[in-house]
């Protein structure tokens, strides 16, 4: 098995009563897909968001690259090399694609305020480190020729590729894509498809919770199986499409031929 640039051991978290996520144990191999899956409230994007450092977990730990960073906070698990996309696309649609993907950046600068206000040397400094970090994002998605057209006038395609190069622009050892073809057509599915192969095929690693299994299963090296914030299975598409757990925790037992979600079959919802 490849080398793992992320584990997580014992990983929870609680809601008052309710364990969102509980007792995960799993690892990320370094320059794969990895797809996280499961049923509709299974944890997934809670599972994101705890090693994200959006939420710090009730239990468990979380080790990036042989670090602990279980306790650090967004902006420190972004400095360390882990950026994420949302559900939702997340761009400054009045700003221009450039402009919007700068922002991906600034997190790993330091100018504060007063350096803006007063147009310091570091903020000049600052600010021409993330033009170039956005340009390097921007021809990496294949925007580049879009990079000065207002935001919110690009397709839905293109919107998601500019939140993607929000979060490339950070420059991050591995990119976490929550649900990144939601609300595209299957063209623009296949196009987005292409697009992480390119990114994980130039050194990154890609952790995605995704929704149409036909994009799982044709894209993902590794699938982790959440239910119930639990972990229930981990292995390749074959492994976990034959996993009877897997099965049982998608279609109540009834896959045909004892398999599920096979590319091209959308009942499996995650």
């Amino acid at each position: 098995m490849p080398e793992s640039i992320l584990e997580v051991e014992g990983l929870g978290i609680r809601f008052g009563g309710l364990h969102a996520v509980r007792d995960v144990t799993a690892q990320l191999p370094a320059g794969k897909i990895t797809a996280i899956i499961g049923p509709n409230g299974a944890g997934k994007s809670t599972f994101f968001n705890l090693i994200s450092g959006f939420y710090a977990p009730t239990s468990g730990r979380i080790r990036f690259q042989g670090e602990d960073i279980t306790r650090l906070k967004t902006h420190q698990v972004v400095g360390r090399g882990i950026a994420r996309t949302f559900q939702t696309t997340t761009i400054y649609r009045e700003l221009s694609v450039l402009e919007g993907v700068m922002i991906g950046h600034r997190v790993r600068t330091r100018a504060g305020l007063w350096d803006a206000l007063l147009r310091t040397g570091r903020e000049r400094r600052e600010e021409a480190e993330s033009r170039e970090a956005a340009l390097r994002a921007l021809e990496r998605v294949g925007l580049a020729a879009q990079a000065h057209r207002p935001a919110g006038a690009l397709t839905q395609e293109g919107q998601k590729r500019v939140g993607i190069a929000m979060a490339l622009a950070s420059d991050p050892r591995l990119l976490l894509l929550d649900e990144p073809a939601a609300g595209m057509n299957p063209e623009e599915t296949v196009n987005l498809m292409g697009l992480i192969r390119e990114l994980v095929g130039g050194g990154l690693t890609v952790a995605l919770v995704e929704h149409k299994m036909s994009l799982v299963m044709g894209l993902a090296d590794e699938i982790l199986v959440l239910h119930h914030g639990q972990k229930i299975a981990q292995g390749t598409p074959g492994e976990v499409s034959r996993d009877p757990a897997v099965i049982e925790a998608y279609l109540g037992g009834h896959a045909h031929g004892g398999q599920m979600g096979q590319p091209g079959r959308e009942g499996a919802h995650a």
